[in-house]
């Protein structure tokens, strides 16, 4: 992959709040012309600097959804075939959106969001209480979201 400079960083940094911006649009923030820009995000596209473009879904369309934090604990015999079987099944799963190893008393912290409490009752069972490689799993329901982000920020110490 290509390396990044001080010019790479910022438009990694404008696009992360707003992949739809338009290279005038980044140009005016980032002392480059727009065709420079335009050739700059296709590299950083194409180097596999941007791993994707999303949408984040207005709180209109997602407020009555069920969030729920996951802590999950694995058996200490279950060995890294049943834990990555785990993770397999999770992340496969279309209302998982993250999937976490952790350090402390749990091994896996999973974010889900269910239509509902029956939708996530069904699926912490499939997932969960039916996994022989689960010892427990404790569930946190998300009351109100204050923020919402995947914003890495970085800076020039970041270039390597």
């Amino acid at each position: 992959m290509s390396k990044l400079d001080a010019f790479d960083i910022q438009l990694l940094n404008l696009l992360q709040d707003n992949a739809l911006a338009t290279a005038e649009q980044l140009a005016r923030r980032v002392p480059l012309s727009a065709s420079a820009v335009t050739r700059r995000v296709r590299r950083l596209r194409s180097a596999g600097w941007i791993a994707a473009d999303v949408a984040i879904l207005a709180p209109r369309l997602t407020a009555r959804r069920l969030r729920a934090l996951v802590r999950v604990q694995v058996h200490e015999h279950a060995e890294e075939r049943g834990i990555a079987a785990l993770r397999a099944a999770l992340a496969v799963e279309e209302s998982v959106q993250m999937i976490l190893d952790v350090a402390g008393a749990d091994d896996l912290a999973v974010l889900i969001c269910a239509r509902d409490m029956a939708d996530y009752n069904a699926l912490a069972e499939r997932l969960f209480q039916n996994d022989p490689a689960v010892r427990r799993y404790e569930t946190s329901f998300i009351k109100r979201v204050h923020k919402q982000s995947a914003l890495v920020p970085l800076t020039t110490g970041d270039i390597g």
